[in-house]
């Protein structure tokens, strides 16, 4: 346990999260005109789950990041038990079984989000580890231990993936890619896994394009579903992303205003947020969004790089790279960038668990930039 009393607050995280629950909760208030009537209360929910959330960071500076880092493994125990429980016990949400219903109509629990806080926190402990173990490891080694994190990344994908998710999957894969390029491998493998990764791409690809009744049957109508929806952004057509697009174009400099978007689209408490916000406020307001959240993101590059603490390091890298991604994608599939894939924007999306995981990575990068400010004054 640690006495968070004799430990800084860096406000240079705090004041972007303050924010950030702001711009959340007016955005999910404007995203309420489009929704139905049993969705009017989603932004007081929000107010809700940060409060929770800011307490469950400070809780995690109470226990401090070494308790989790001991006890890391029972973790993602429970994490994967969780994922694995979905098939029995999960709620079915538009044909995906990703969520557990909790008791007294508190809404419901997704565990993949969680888990990727735990998938960071687990490949850190198993990067530190191996570099302590091994000055110069051999090819050979490497390659055991890169077995060891594709199991342990691989178990958790599988059993998301079947729920169906195929979003979190990738960003499970990230934020892999990035903490192992981080930890001083050899680059080789890097290449050896893009080339492997494109030549199974190719030939899936392959297979949808030449034959799709071949497609379906080996690979199953779901599959088949997903691989066409990642395709279909390409041509910018598709209702959602259509009016999406037009909300966000319509506004010009300085919005329509607050709690004005004259464009229906779906889920744009969530995966369209970003569309509610620019047509709110303009393409000014989402300059200044946009510039948030990159501040947000190198500031946490800062404190790794101040930072003494190699598995620090790696935590940070992972989380910097998991928050790139969700932002430049989901905001790059509002606008036709990117294929829509049902990924939120951290931090301002409507959402308990998402929310919830993202307040304990703030309370771990509070902890970790305590250390940091110790290091440095």
């Amino acid at each position: 346990m640690k006495n968070i009393s004799k430990y800084k607050v860096d406000k240079g995280v705090l004041i972007p999260m303050i924010l950030f629950a702001i711009i959340s909760v007016i955005t999910i208030y404007s995203a309420q005109s489009l929704l139905g009537a049993d969705m009017q209360n989603l932004a007081l929910k929000q107010v809700i789950w940060y409060v929770i959330g800011f307490a469950l960071a400070y809780f995690i500076m109470f226990i401090g990041n070494d308790f989790i880092y001991r006890n890391i493994w029972i973790l993602y125990g429970i994490g994967v038990l969780s994922l694995f429980g979905l098939f029995f016990f999960g709620t079915s949400i538009n044909d995906a079984k990703c969520w557990y219903t909790l008791p007294w109509n508190l809404g419901t629990i997704q565990p993949s989000e969680f888990m990727k806080i735990i998938l960071i926190m687990t490949l850190g402990s198993m990067i530190q580890k191996f570099n302590e173990n091994f000055d110069n490891p051999s090819i050979m080694e490497e390659f055991k231990f890169l077995i060891k994190v594709g199991i342990v990344v691989g178990i958790p994908s599988l059993l998301t993936f079947l729920q169906p998710d195929t979003g979190v999957v990738l960003i499970y894969l990230l934020i892999t890619v990035v903490m192992l390029f981080i930890s001083g491998i050899r680059y080789r493998w890097f290449a050896l896994l893009f080339s492997i990764c494109a030549f199974v791409i190719a030939i899936i690809l392959g297979i949808y394009f030449i034959n799709q009744d071949l497609f379906v049957k080996i690979f199953g109508t779901s599959f088949f579903l997903r691989v066409d929806r990642l395709l279909d952004w390409s041509n910018k057509s598709g209702y959602q992303l259509e009016n999406g697009i037009s909300a966000i174009g319509s506004a010009g400099l300085f919005g329509h205003g607050f709690n004005n978007t004259p464009v229906y689209f779906p889920e744009p408490q969530t995966d369209f947020i970003f569309a509610v916000f620019g047509s709110n406020f303009g393409f000014i307001g989402s300059l200044a969004l946009i510039s948030l959240l990159i501040f947000f993101n190198v500031k946490l590059i800062m404190i790794a790089i101040k930072n003494n603490s190699n598995i620090n390091k790696y935590v940070i890298g992972g989380i910097v790279g998991m928050l790139i991604y969700q932002q430049f994608q989901n905001i790059g599939m509002t606008i036709g960038l990117m294929p829509i894939t049902g990924i939120t924007l951290p931090f301002i999306s409507y959402g308990g668990s998402s929310l919830l995981s993202y307040m304990i990575m703030v309370g771990i990068i509070f902890n970790i930039s305590n250390e940091t400010l110790r290091y440095t004054n």
